[in-house]
């Protein structure tokens, strides 16, 4: 291996900045190293979790650098938080409520009932989930689980399910909660934009890179993503309302849903045996994101703030600790009552000054770089920007409000990425020159700019040797001083790439659950996405579907747009091909399980008029999404 692909040293001006932070913040305040290992009972034996196959899915032990000091290529602050989510095992919560940490980016809860134990947020693999299961059930006894929450919409809150509970433990009766609208959102987040989102996740949890302490270390959040199986049950209880009340194996929850904070469906529960208020995602020891690297629809942080606010005059009173899906609780109604405050306080904040600035005139850019918390909340451990940012945060508000346009004409019609590249590296004196230069800006400490400025030599020559050697050196530099775990990783998944080539998506969350879980207009949809709209412009192709014992529905292909239409009508009346078949024979077809051409041979399947062929040909204008596109080179 060359020397070149190799990790470097930090550079002076990093290793500067580093030290600080050490002086900025109090790192002399170790209440949260307590509470991180408050009720700690045990963790698993075996540090290596697998799937069937025997593929290495989770590794308990593959942080355990960090209880070393600090080194130079990492930020203090972050590298803190990184030794606090790493710590792994079963801890008690209060007597009857348990988590598991450290077994996946997420927490799974455990609260015992009267005959098993209700399971809240199972990870986001099986593989993970049942290795959770079994600690639990090593020390507290081999209890069934008797019912399962998902908190909210995320993979990593319900991904885990088949490692807790089967498809017959369900239809036996094992109820399954979520929050209403659950699975539309779970399903279309994970689906639609699925590909993009998955490859930019392989940025932002770094879970193809080194752990080390000049790799990855961490999200912020939580250390990494799994890489087992994803899955999905569908709920068979909803939440509908803030107030509602359910009893699952005599354990008594009462619900406050929370639409369109963390997630677009969302809730926090709390248990009145127990004094306990379960923060899902809407309060950890973090500032959150308003709009998540990977991609994301942007949250609206007003709202956000506002839940914060009605969860406190519903909970606090009667709650002596506050636990969320990620992180470590807060125990004692005080402290309970100042961290959900201060959480409300931060992204109201986010949200209020982000307005008044942008109402003065200020762009995204500009608020980014000038505004500042207050010193009060940045005195506090959890508002710190481990996985949102304050800069990235306010640029989501901005885009909630404003868009993309800051409404400088100048930037409403500019060149796209590669031609601007090329016009800028040419009056920039050429691809060597740009360099050159740019290689004195490193020397300076500037990796701002060298990273910035650089970027057009490579989209303007990929290949570019010292080109992509110098950027995957600023790159590095960048992410040593980040404090925050997700630009951290995706400076480094930066630099490795250059430095390597691409190493792919080692995590999908478009898994076959997911797929299944689609409504027909949602498959539909899906379907309609992949369209190569150019390639198609002159079809015009219609297939009606009648299903058995269902609707007729009918995909029409014209001008390069596919629709689809329920029920007779004109769209109908018509069709190049029309097939009577079952909606499961359909669904496989759709989701290239069955091949078109052999349809006419399945059980219950009959050509009513027109060219079979045709179905073949409307599906042949459907592209196949890139789930290894570049993206710090074209």
């Amino acid at each position: 291996m060359s020397r070149n692909t190799e990790p470097k040293p930090a550079e002076p001006v990093t290793v500067e900045a580093n030290k600080t932070v050490r002086e900025r913040f109090p790192f002399a305040d170790t209440r949260d190293l307590a509470d991180a290992r408050r009720g700690f009972m045990g963790t698993a034996s075996e540090n290596l979790i697998r799937s069937t196959d025997g593929r290495v899915v989770w590794d308990l032990e593959a942080y355990g650098f960090l209880e070393r000091e600090c080194p130079d290529t990492a930020n203090p602050s972050l590298w803190r938080q990184s030794g606090l989510t790493a710590d792994h095992g079963l801890f008690e919560v209060v007597e009857g409520i348990y988590q598991v940490r450290g077994f996946d980016l997420s927490n799974m809860t455990l609260v015992e009932g009267e005959r098993g134990v209700f399971v809240i947020d199972p990870l986001l693999c099986a593989e993970t989930a049942a290795a959770a299961l079994a600690l639990y059930r090593a020390h507290r006894g081999d209890r069934p689980v008797t019912g399962v929450l998902y908190t909210h919409s995320h993979a990593d809150h319900f991904g885990g399910v088949r490692g807790v509970v089967t498809d017959e433990d369900v239809a036996a009766g094992v109820p399954v909660l979520a929050p209403q609208g659950f699975l539309e959102h779970a399903v279309s987040e994970n689906v639609y934009a699925g590909t993009a989102m998955n490859r930019r996740a392989a940025y932002m949890y770094g879970a193809a890179l080194p752990k080390g302490e000049r790799g990855q270390i961490g999200a912020g959040l939580g250390q990494t993503t799994s890489t087992g199986a994803v899955g999905l049950i569908p709920p068979t209880l909803d939440i509908t309302r803030t107030g509602q009340t359910e009893t699952v194996d005599g354990i008594r929850m009462v619900f406050q849903l929370t639409p369109g904070t963390e997630a677009p469906a969302e809730l926090n529960l709390h248990f009145p045996d127990h004094a306990a208020l379960c923060m899902a995602e809407n309060a950890t020891h973090n500032l959150h994101n308003l709009l998540t690297l990977r991609g994301a629809q942007v949250r609206d942080p007003r709202v956000w703030a506002r839940y914060l606010t009605e969860a406190i005059n519903l909970f606090v009173d009667t709650s002596d600790v506050a636990f969320a899906s990620h992180h470590w609780p807060v125990w004692g109604r005080d402290r309970v009552l100042t961290f959900l405050s201060e959480q409300r306080d931060l992204y109201a904040y986010l949200h209020d000054q982000t307005l008044r600035m942008l109402n003065q005139g200020m762009t995204a850019l500009e608020i980014a770089e000038e505004i500042e918390m207050p010193p009060a909340l940045e005195r506090a451990w959890h508002t710190h920007g481990y996985y949102g940012s304050v800069s990235h945060n306010s640029k989501a508000v901005y885009q909630r409000y404003l868009g993309w346009f800051d409404g400088n004409p100048a930037h409403l019609w500019e060149h796209p990425p590669v031609e601007a590249a090329r016009r800028y590296v040419e009056f920039m004196g050429g691809p060597d020159e740009v360099v050159r230069r740019a290689e004195q800006s490193f020397a300076a400490g500037d990796f701002r700019w060298v990273a910035q400025v650089v970027d057009h030599v490579l989209f303007t020559d990929p290949d570019h040797p010292r080109a992509r050697l110098l950027q995957a050196d600023a790159l590095e530099q960048l992410g040593y001083g980040s404090e925050n775990g997700t630009w951290r990783n995706f400076y480094l998944m930066g630099a490795l790439e250059l430095r390597r080539g691409p190493v792919g998506t080692p995590t999908s969350t478009v898994a076959p659950d997911l797929l299944a879980a689609l409504t027909l207009e949602q498959l539909f949809d899906s379907l309609a996405i992949r369209v190569e709209g150019p390639r198609s412009w002159d079809a015009d192709i219609t297939v009606r579907f009648d299903l058995q014992d269902a609707d007729t529905i009918t995909l029409r292909l014209r001008n390069g747009v596919l629709t689809h239409t329920v029920g007779d009508g004109p769209a109908a009346a018509d069709p190049d091909v029309g097939i009577t078949l079952a909606e499961t024979t359909l669904r496989a077809v759709l989701l290239g399980v069955t091949a078109p051409e052999e349809l006419a041979d399945q059980p219950g399947v009959t050509i009513t008029v027109g060219d079979p062929a045709k179905l073949s040909a409307l599906l042949g204008h459907l592209g196949t999404p890139d789930p290894d596109f570049a993206v710090v080179t074209p």
